[in-house]
C-alpha cells in the first residue's frame, strides 16, 4: 500500500506540471484546449527521440518544451487567424499531432519513417543521472529505515526521484505565480476574463491568446518529457485522455483548496494532481477493478469532483437561508413582545 501511494505521489507531482498547463488555458485564458492530448505525446516523443540519438537529457527536455510551445501556438493561430472555433482548433491540432508524433519517433530509427513507441531502458535520463549523484549520499537507507520503523513493510528503493520532481514542480509553480502577476500575465488573465475590455486598451488579444496557448502546451510537453523519462518509454497513445486527467486535477484541487489568489489556485492544482493519482491508485486496488478501467475511474472521479462541491454548496446555502429565516422570526417575535408591553 505504501509503495503504491508513494509511486502515485511521484507521478502526481510530474502530472501537476501538465495540470498547471491545463489550468492556464481552461481557467485563466478561458479556452477549451484539446491540444493537450497531442502535445503531451509531442513532449514525450521529442525527448525520447533525442535521448536515443545521443543528446543530453536536459537538452532533449528543453527541445521538447519548445516543440510543445510551437504546437500550442499553432492552435492559437488556427483560432485567432483562421477564425476557427476554439474547441475545433484544439481537436484539429490534436489529430495532426498524432501523425507528427509518429514522425518524430520515427527519426530515432534509420530504417523507419514512423514509429509508435521508443524504449529508453538502456538510455540515460534526467532521473538516472540525478540518481548517480543521489545514491552515494546514503540518504535513501536512512529514509527507508525511518519509514520501516514507522511500520511500513517495504520502503521505496530510492527517494531521489520524488525529490527532483518536487523541486522541478515547485519551481514551475512559483514561476507561474510570478508570470501571471507580470504585465503580460495580467494581460493574458484579462483576455480570458473580458476580451472586449482589454481590446478597448488597444491590446492585441490574439497575441496574448497565442502566447497563453503556447506556454500552456509547453508545460504539458514538459510533463510528457518527464513522464517518458520516468517510465522509460514513449508511446503514441500515452496522451489519450490526458485533458480529462488535467481537468480532474484542476477541479479536485479547486474544490478542496479554493481559488481566492493565484498562489492558492496554482497550489490547489498541484495538490489536485497528487490527490487524483492517489485516488486512482487506491481505486485500482479494489478487487473487481482492473487497469483497463482507468478511463472509467477517471470519468467517475471528475463527475464526483464536479457534483460533490455543488451539493456541499447547496447544503451550505440551505443552512444559511434557514439561519436567516430563524433570525427574522426571532426579530419579529421581539418586536411583537415589545409592542405588547
Amino acid at each position: 500500500m505504501f509503495l503504491s501511494i508513494f509511486g502515485s505521489v511521484e507521478q502526481g507531482i510530474i502530472y501537476a506540471i501538465m495540470a498547471l498547463g491545463v489550468y492556464l488555458t481552461f481557467r485563466v485564458l478561458d479556452f477549451p484546449d484539446l491540444t493537450v492530448d497531442g502535445s503531451f505525446v509531442t513532449g514525450a516523443a521529442t525527448a525520447a527521440m533525442m535521448i536515443v540519438l545521443g543528446y543530453h537529457p536536459i537538452i532533449a527536455t528543453l527541445i521538447a518544451i519548445v516543440a510543445g510551445f510551437v504546437a500550442g501556438c499553432m492552435t492559437g493561430l488556427l483560432h485567432t487567424k483562421g477564425k476557427i472555433n476554439p474547441l475545433l482548433s484544439g481537436i484539429l491540432m490534436m489529430i495532426a499531432l498524432y501523425s507528427i508524433n509518429l514522425r518524430i519517433m520515427g527519426l530515432s530509427a534509420e530504417n523507419a519513417i514512423v514509429k509508435p513507441n521508443i524504449q529508453l531502458q538502456s538510455n540515460e535520463t534526467i532521473f538516472s543521472q540525478f540518481q548517480s549523484f543521489w545514491s552515494p549520499l546514503g540518504i535513501d537507507d536512512t529514509l527507508s529505515n525511518f519509514v520501516k520503523s514507522l511500520g511500513a513493510a517495504v520502503a521505496p528503493n530510492t527517494w531521489g526521484t520524488v525529490l527532483i520532481v518536487l523541486i522541478i514542480t515547485v519551481i514551475i509553480k512559483f514561476v507561474a505565480d510570478w508570470f501571471l502577476k507580470t504585465e503580460v500575465g495580467l494581460a493574458i488573465r484579462a483576455t480570458g476574463d473580458n476580451k472586449r475590455m482589454i481590446r478597448s486598451f488597444s491590446a492585441n488579444t490574439d497575441r496574448y491568446t497565442i502566447l497563453g496557448l503556447g506556454i500552456s502546451n509547453a508545460l504539458v510537453a514538459f510533463s510528457g518529457a518527464l513522464i517518458a523519462q520516468y517510465s522509460k518509454f514513449s508511446d503514441v497513445n500515452m496522451g489519450i485522455g490526458m485533458i480529462v486527467i488535467g481537468l480532474a486535477s484542476v477541479i479536485i484541487g479547486e474544490a478542496i483548496f479554493g481559488t481566492k489568489t493565484i498562489f492558492r489556485a496554482t497550489l490547489a492544482v498541484v495538490f489536485g494532481a497528487i490527490i487524483y493519482r492517489i485516488i486512482y491508485a487506491l481505486a485500482l486496488r479494489v478487487p473487481w477493478l482492473d487497469s483497463s478501467d482507468m478511463k472509467l475511474i477517471t470519468a467517475i472521479i471528475v463527475v464526483l469532483a464536479l457534483v460533490i462541491p455543488q451539493l456541499v454548496s447547496k447544503q451550505r446555502d440551505k443552512k444559511r437561508k434557514e439561519k436567516r429565516r430563524l433570525e427574522r422570526l426571532a426579530q419579529q417575535r421581539e418586536l411583537v413582545t415589545q409592542g405588547g408591553e
